[in-house]
């Protein structure tokens, strides 16, 4: 079984100082465990989500929905393997696990810790993966989490509360929230963490009620 690392904020100097943590600190370690998912994509799924503009809805309970515009013309891996794990129902009921008030909110971990995936992983489209990817982690830009590997992101996302120019190039951005991002502030400002990484006790949580695919 392969162990990774999870690294969100140590794209650089400055995002890490937002973070407020080492670089240790923000590297918890991911452990894929699906059975139904393997591989490493390199191409997009033919799905139909794998060019243009889509939109997804993200409910979270007791915070409310927000709207995802999810641009599979810049990321056309990232963008048709979410939708497939939408589609599928895979993040219905995880949670947003780790959360650093006026940087991110981060989740899609079914093991709620920070060390799960689908069994999946993509490829990393970014500029330091050699992917042109126009879209800037500016707020409320959703992007994937990854280790240091440059291809091994699965199912981890994040959500920019504020703008983080830091990790340009080095995270495949794939969309932006258009619609709902004070639901993000509320979970950004609202949620207790125990810890200066932004970890959040599993019982504190925030719960992604479901995500669907609108077009």
């Amino acid at each position: 079984m392969t162990r990774r690392s999870l690294v969100l904020s140590a794209a650089g100097a400055a995002s890490l100082a937002l973070a407020g943590c080492s670089a240790s600190a923000a590297a918890p370690t991911v452990d894929d465990t699906s059975d139904t998912l393997s591989g490493t994509l390199t191409k997009a799924l033919d799905n139909g989500f794998d060019t243009g503009l889509h939109h997804a809805a993200l409910e979270v309970e007791g915070h409310g929905t927000l709207t995802l515009e999810l641009n599979a013309s810049n990321a056309p891996i990232t963008v048709s393997n979410f939708a497939d794990l939408v589609t599928r129902g895979f993040y219905d009921g995880l949670t947003f696990h780790r959360i650093i008030k006026g940087f991110m909110a981060q989740g899609g971990d079914p093991k709620g810790d920070g060390t799960g995936g689908s069994g999946r992983t993509i490829m990393g489209e970014f500029g330091a993966n050699g992917v042109v990817n126009a879209i800037r982690h500016e707020r409320g830009v959703i992007s994937m989490a990854r280790s240091s590997e440059n291809d091994s992101a699965s199912s981890q996302f994040f959500i920019v509360q504020q703008d983080a120019s830091s990790l340009d190039g080095n995270y495949a951005a794939f969309g932006r929230v258009t619609d709902g991002m004070d639901v993000i502030d509320d979970i950004c400002e609202t949620t207790p963490v125990t810890d200066n990484n932004g970890t959040v006790a599993p019982d504190r949580q925030p719960k992604i009620s479901s995500i669907r695919m609108l077009d």
